[in-house]
């Protein structure tokens, strides 16, 4: 992101400041900028946002004074110092040494720009912030957790207001990646190597239970009736239908966990991220698991079907019809052909995650080296507990 080295200091007085904005300007413009510059000088609230989006004022068309704007990118915390005006917002980036002070849009104006909403949500974008109470009218809907993506869909997130937390273990830890990214082994080996920090849910189900399985070991088992009306409760973080059976995590079962002193790691679906990100219960810390580049999606192939931990695509040509030799070619080419569309499918299904969930992320790793990727996990939930953390406002409020 380009960057400005003469944006206006913090240390102006207010004329300073309007003369200033006025000069740097163009004469075609500086009526604009008058205004511009008083939105500069008012008094200053404190409020804290993180940014969910890159800005860059000089390719900002609605911005008359190029100078006056201040860059961010996603992810910077903001110190928003006023919110009068209703198209740009004061603010400084609270980690930018020289505390420049610029504009910044508001998140109306960025809405407009940005925002594209199916009809049938029928939302109408308003927003409260730092306490200021705007009321929101929108199409009453039944929140679930399966449904989250529709809510994610309405509800264009570009700030997000914080605040800074003293040194504390977060509740969950959310791992969330496409399918063969490696999930659920990271997540046993976390809980192997240090059981008494680490658990996770057991399921439900309303499987039948097998000869010799045990209640509550792999699974709680119970009635259908008694699932879906729990279902309907929104008791359960999420559930699903297989082979005509109902699975699902339900809460209770991860308060347990934490309510034992450990941090729960959930593996679940990126659906259930708006519940987690704004429950001050479960208080989450969410790590994306990147898929890797095609070269190196190919070798985890290779290796698993070398070790026979999934089952190869390849033919065998004595097993083919007749012994047909062209039958065979064929048969290898269609193989190799659905391996690829596989394996560019995986990537493009990860970088989808990450474009629709991204603003739910606290971290994001590639795991090209299993070894690595746990020792990074393993160090950055270690920081937690002697780093200040920005938290979303409502775990605390």
């Amino acid at each position: 992101m380009k960057a400005t080295s003469d944006i206006l200091p913090a240390n102006l007085n207010n004329k300073q400041i309007c003369d200033e904005i006025i000069r740097k300007c163009s004469p075609s413009r500086r009526l604009e900028s008058r205004e511009l510059a008083k939105i500069l000088i008012q008094p200053h609230i404190r409020c804290f946002m993180r940014a969910l989006f890159d800005y860059n004022p000089f390719e900002d068309s609605l911005l008359p004074c190029k100078d006056i704007g201040l860059a961010f990118n996603s992810g910077d915390i903001l110190q928003i110092l006023s919110v009068k005006d209703p198209n740009w917002w004061q603010a400084k980036n609270f980690n930018d040494q020289m505390e420049r002070i610029g504009l910044i849009p508001s998140q109306e104006l960025e809405e407009r720009r940005k925002a594209f909403v199916v009809p049938e949500a029928d939302f109408a974008h308003k927003i409260g912030i730092c306490g200021t109470r705007v009321s929101k009218r929108k199409k009453i809907t039944m929140y679930k957790s399966k449904a989250n993506c529709e809510f994610d869909k309405a509800d264009l997130l570009l700030y997000e207001e914080v605040t800074r937390m003293p040194p504390f273990r977060r509740k969950t830890l959310v791992l969330i990646g496409v399918p063969g990214v490696g999930r659920r082994t990271l997540k046993n080996r976390l809980i192997n190597s240090d059981p008494e920090r680490f658990g996770t849910v057991i399921p439900h189900t309303t499987r039948p239970k097998r000869p010799l399985e045990e209640n509550g070991v792999s699974y709680y088992f119970t009635n259908r009736e008694k699932m879906e009306e729990q279902i309907k409760r929104n008791e359960f973080l999420e559930y699903g239908s297989y082979n005509g059976h109902l699975y699902g995590l339900h809460l209770n079962s991860v308060n347990e966990v934490i309510e034992s002193g450990r941090m729960c790691i959930l593996d679940c679906a990126p659906s259930t991220l708006k519940f987690l990100h704004n429950s001050q219960q479960l208080m989450p810390f969410v790590i994306f698991i990147g898929a890797t580049g095609m070269e190196q999606l190919k070798q985890v192939y290779s290796e698993r079907r070398a070790t026979g931990s999934v089952k190869s695509l390849s033919f065998d040509r004595q097993s083919s019809i007749r012994y047909s030799s062209r039958r065979a070619r064929t048969l290898e080419s269609l193989a190799s052909l659905y391996e690829e569309d596989d394996l560019i499918a995986t990537v493009e299904e990860s970088s989808f995650y990450q474009r629709r969930y991204g603003k739910y992320f606290d971290m994001v790793i590639v795991n090209n080296d299993f070894d690595s990727t746990f020792q990074q996990v393993v160090k950055v939930l270690d920081e937690m507990s002697h780093e200040e953390q920005w938290v979303p406002v409502n775990w605390i409020y």
